[in-house]
Formats: C-alpha cells, structure tokens, sequence
C-alpha cells in the first residue's frame, strides 16, 4: 500500500510517499528504510521498485522529492549535497513519528549520488543504523576528474568559477543542460533517456552551481564515522559513469562491519534494470536482515 505524505525539511515542504507492507498489522512496529534518488532523479524513477522488495521483506518505506525536485517546493533543480543530508535527515525524523515504524530501527538506501548522500548522512546521524550505498560517489572532484579529458576538466573548472561569481553578485546560477555536467557515457546514455522519456518530472538542466558544490563534497572524508555500525556499497565493475573506485575507495576507508559486493557485467544504469536489480536487491536485503532485521523477536 502506498500513502502520499509530506513533512518539511528547513523550512521547505518535501513531498513523499509511504510503502507499506501488505501483512502490516494495527499493532505492528516495523523497521523503517528511507530511499534516496540520485543526480537528477526524482521519488518516481527506479525507487518504487526497490520499496516493492523491501515491502515484501517486512519493511515500512518512504521514498520523497529533494527541495526542488518534483513535487517538493523550493528553487527549482538545485543540486546542492549539503541540503540533501538535510533533507535525508528531515526524512529520517518524519519516518520515526509513524506510528507503525519504530524509530530507533532506521536505515537509509541510496544509488548513484544518492549513493554518496547515505553516506554522509550516515556518519553525522546516529539514528541511522545501516547503511547501503550503490554505485555511489566517494570524492566529487576525483569523479568528476575521472569521467573528462585534462582540457575538458580545466574548461568545466574555470566556467564554474565564473558562474560563482556572478551567484554571488547577482544571485542566480546558469542553468546547463544535465548532459553537460554529468557526461553520459554510450552504455548510459539510452537507458537513462528511456527512464526519463516518460516521467513528467524528469529534469533536463541543472545550475552549474552543482559544479563547484560537487567539488567540495567527499563523503569518504567521513565514512569512517559510520563505525561501529553497518554500510553494504554495491557496484559494478563496468561502470563508465561513476567507476567502481568510487565505491571501492569509500569501502577502504570505512570502519567494521563493511562489505564490498562488486556485480559483473553491469554498467551504471543496468543496476536498476533486471538481471542486475534483483542482484542488487538481494544483497541489501540480505543486509538489513542481518543488521535491521524488519521485525523485532
């Protein structure tokens, strides 16, 4: 069962949706698990699925739109990671006043740059207690380095300076087309514009704010704050958007329990697509299980 929901996250009011598990009983406490889109996705794209399977697995889901994004107020399409681990927190705090959702049992699950929001929110918030990154972003100017050749890289640095300053004098970013910012590579390209294609919400340009906000964002400075409890990173070892070093480098330098699952054959977007899916779900369910279980004994 799903329930549209809303709460509100410094101010701003952030739309979302609730997912229920069908043997949900009046007097039930369930584990709750937040979902966490990426780059420009919103709570309608690929995380529906991932709440079905959680469902099924016992647990009480809240998927929601960043300020900005889709139904959530706010200026439109800001990409800013520092307001995302607010929201992501303000989430957290609404999913714990459900009167089904035991707020000392919450998790949070994130792909791609949502990948890299878990983690940071992880390690500042104690209420979490596990962790799942997939295909996450460890250190925005190392990725974002990595996906451009040398003049591409300083061409891109030297635009996003000048776009700072003009935010700062005349108090608005240029918009740029997404493409622009996140290079997609021939493997990504088709699967992410069919995803899009039919989701009203899908945006296509972003402020090249995101570009210098992105570059001062690393959550494996803090990944280690996450210990003593769990975080499960999933990649694929074909990733030509966001390079499996992303998430082996965050697993390196995170603290026990830890785990490291690595898919073959995959390439960044195929995560969200069968055969990969069910791969990528069955580890996340097989961690929460141990570390949250849904259901107390």
């Amino acid at each position: 069962m799903k329930k549209a929901v809303s709460f509100y996250s410094e101010g701003v009011r952030l739309v979302g949706d609730i997912y229920y598990p069908d043997d949900m009983k009046a007097s039930d406490k369930r584990a709750g698990i937040v979902l966490c889109h990426g780059y420009t996705g919103v709570k309608d794209m690929y995380l529906p699925d991932n709440a079905r399977v959680l469902n099924t697995a016992g647990y009480v889901v809240l998927t929601f739109d960043y300020k900005g994004w889709g139904d959530s107020e706010g200026p439109r399409s800001r990409l800013a990671p520092y307001s995302r681990v607010a929201d992501v927190q303000a989430a957290l705090t609404f999913l714990g006043t459900l009167p089904e959702v035991d707020a000392d049992r919450l998790g949070i699950y994130g792909t791609s740059y949502g990948g890299a929001t878990v983690v940071w929110t992880g390690a500042v918030d104690q209420r979490v207690k596990c962790v799942v990154s997939v295909v996450g972003i460890g250190n925005g100017a190392r990725w974002m380095r990595s996906v451009r050749r040398p003049d591409e890289f300083h061409d891109l640095l030297a635009r996003a300076g000048r776009d700072r300053v003009k935010h700062v004098l005349e108090g608005k970013s240029e918009f740029v087309k997404r493409e622009e910012i996140l290079l997609p590579d021939r493997q990504s390209a088709e699967l992410a514009s069919a995803a899009r294609r039919n989701n009203p919400a899908a945006v296509n340009t972003i402020p090249l704010e995101y570009v210098a906000e992105t570059m001062e964002f690393a959550p494996e400075w803090v990944v280690d704050r996450i210990a003593p409890r769990p975080v499960l990173f999933i990649t694929t070892d074909n990733d030509r958007l966001v390079p499996p070093e992303e998430s082996i480098h965050l697993h390196a330098r995170a603290g026990e329990p830890k785990k490291l699952v690595v898919l073959r054959g995959y390439g960044h977007y195929e995560v969200y697509l069968e055969p990969a899916f069910s791969e990528v779900m069955q580890a996340t369910v097989a961690w929460y299980e141990q570390y949250l279980p849904a259901r107390t004994a």
